[in-house]
């Protein structure tokens, strides 16, 4: 069931979240994200790698540039936390497990004299943090 309401649900360019079936449309309240991205799958490596999570609602979501890993502060707590956008406007936080999981597979790379530690999937390096102070 939760996976049937997971497939009608919609953000606006408010940022409010809908669901909206045949018959019905009603606003929901969701206080971070309304999914958990719970497993993770690589293929390749290097430049060539592509990284995929599936999400607690059995999405199926591969990284690229549509589909970004990004980090934001928490409105919860105020620690910056990993997200994947999943489609349409709605994200999935990155579980602690899955979290680790990804930082395991990164490496170095120096973009405009800086070093950064991150990712590539799909053809796109995606930072998950600089490895020196900025000036």
């Amino acid at each position: 069931m939760v996976c049937l309401f997971a497939q009608m649900m919609s953000r606006d360019a408010d940022g409010r979240y809908w669901l909206i079936s045949p018959g019905e449309k009603g606003t929901i309240t969701v206080e971070d994200v309304p999914f958990l991205a719970v497993e993770l799958f690589t293929g390749g490596s290097g430049r060539e790698q592509v990284v995929s999570f599936r999400t607690n609602v059995d999405d199926l979501v591969t990284v690229d540039q549509d589909h970004p890993i990004y980090f934001a502060d928490c409105p919860q707590t105020g620690e910056v936390v990993p997200y994947v956008t999943v489609r349409d406007g709605l994200d999935a936080r990155l579980t602690r497990p899955v979290y680790y999981e990804l930082v395991a597979l990164g490496f170095e790379e120096r973009f405009d004299d800086e070093e950064l530690y991150g990712l590539w999937s799909s053809g796109t390096f995606f930072p998950l943090g600089r490895l020196t102070d900025p000036d």
